[in-house]
């Protein structure tokens, strides 16, 4: 949490009597307890490698596979924009499989980052 939100927080903490300190803590708490538990760091990767003449489709059966951790609807919505400008605008495949592939890296990377300590807070 931000210096600004820490100080708004702060300032309506001040304001309540210690009842209403002592609900909002319980608050807080029961919010914090029904948030699903995430793992301490993401799974680790499934190097498989890339096959040379390999399709779009098995590209992305490939990279679902090596990258089991991510959210498939997520994931396969933004595969479904790569594919179709394969297919009717003629994408080279290996232009695609290589967008495909920086897509479920950065996917990868952004669940790392919500997913690690945080360690400028204390």
């Amino acid at each position: 949490m931000g210096k600004s939100k820490d100080r708004q927080l702060r300032t309506v903490l001040d304001a309540l009597t210690d009842e209403e300190v002592a609900s909002v803590l319980d608050f807080a708490q029961f919010l914090r307890d029904r948030r699903p538990a995430l793992p301490e760091t993401p799974p680790e990767i499934v190097d498989i490698p890339r096959p040379q003449d390999e399709s779009v489709i098995a590209a992305i059966r490939r990279l679902t596979q090596t990258y089991p951790m991510l959210d498939r609807d997520t994931v396969f919505n933004e595969a479904s924009g790569l594919m179709a400008r394969h297919v009717m605008h003629g994408e080279t495949r290996e232009d695609t499989i290589d967008q495909l592939e920086a897509l479920f890296q950065s996917r990868y990377a952004s669940l790392h980052e919500t997913t690690a300590p945080d360690m400028t807070e204390s």
